[in-house]
């Protein structure tokens, strides 16, 4: 496993693991830890911290938009196939930017 850290508080901008390839052997046996268990333990803490924060956002960000994904689901079940024009008139979005409804959570350690 090799986990690029930048984002982590708690772990800092570094660089956990190698990678190696072997010819002859599979990934898992050629494998190796260089941190220990205790970090082993944080980065998953902070994984989890991650995913937690990108379901709380993602949930907001349909909550917010429900009436908008009723709409386009209808419009689906009618037709079948709608291009993005029709996705942009459904939803009542203009212009060509895109900006979501409810703005995303800040990423841990920002």
């Amino acid at each position: 496993m090799v986990c690029n850290w930048g984002m982590s508080d708690k772990l800092g901008p570094v660089t956990f693991g190698k990678t190696e390839e072997h010819i002859f052997l599979g990934r898992e046996i050629a494998q190796h830890s260089d941190f220990s268990e205790a970090t082993a333990v944080i980065i998953d803490e902070e994984i989890r911290g991650f995913i937690e924060t990108a379901e709380e956002t993602a949930r907001k960000i349909v909550a917010g938009n429900l009436d908008k994904l009723h709409k386009l689901a209808a419009a689906l079940l009618e037709r079948e196939i709608i291009d993005g024009k029709e996705v942009d008139e459904i939803i009542g979005r203009t212009g060509d930017s895109f900006e979501p409804a409810v703005a995303p959570a800040p990423t841990p350690g920002s």
